[in-house]
């Protein structure tokens, strides 16, 4: 089992910024890459970025425009996403996750075995 841990949300104004953390721990040499998911009321849970944990492959939706970031610390079993430029359209809750995607299920929820619990980001207009 992976266990994982986000902090970093929180209430920012439009054009602010955050940096989301998701430390990992347990059964890690198991996972091939993290990724950040976010979900806003109503709607389905939709890929943000991901990964490679060991060779720091990126990988973005598009519909980010370059406005995020996500690198890791692997002496820290951290991932990070930083957000700048919010909206308030990227108000949602924002999941970490884990796993051992292929390339075909890299951008998508099934993709990936481990969740964190979620930290809520709040952009205020």
């Amino acid at each position: 089992q992976v266990q994982l841990v986000e902090s970093g949300g929180g209430l920012v104004q439009a054009g602010g910024s955050l940096r989301l953390s998701c430390a990992a721990s347990g059964r890690t040499f198991s996972v091939r890459h993290m990724g950040w998911f976010r979900q806003a009321p109503g709607t389905e849970r939709e890929f943000v970025a991901a990964i490679n944990w060991s060779g720091g492959a990126t990988y973005y939706s598009d519909s980010m425009n370059g406005r995020f970031t996500i690198s890791r610390d692997c002496t820290k079993s951290t991932v990070y996403l930083q957000m700048n430029s919010l909206k308030p359209e990227d108000t949602a809750v924002y999941y970490c996750a884990a796993g051992a995607p292929s390339s075909w299920h890299l951008k998508q929820m099934h993709g990936y075995s481990y969740w964190g619990q979620g930290t809520q980001v709040t952009v205020s207009s």
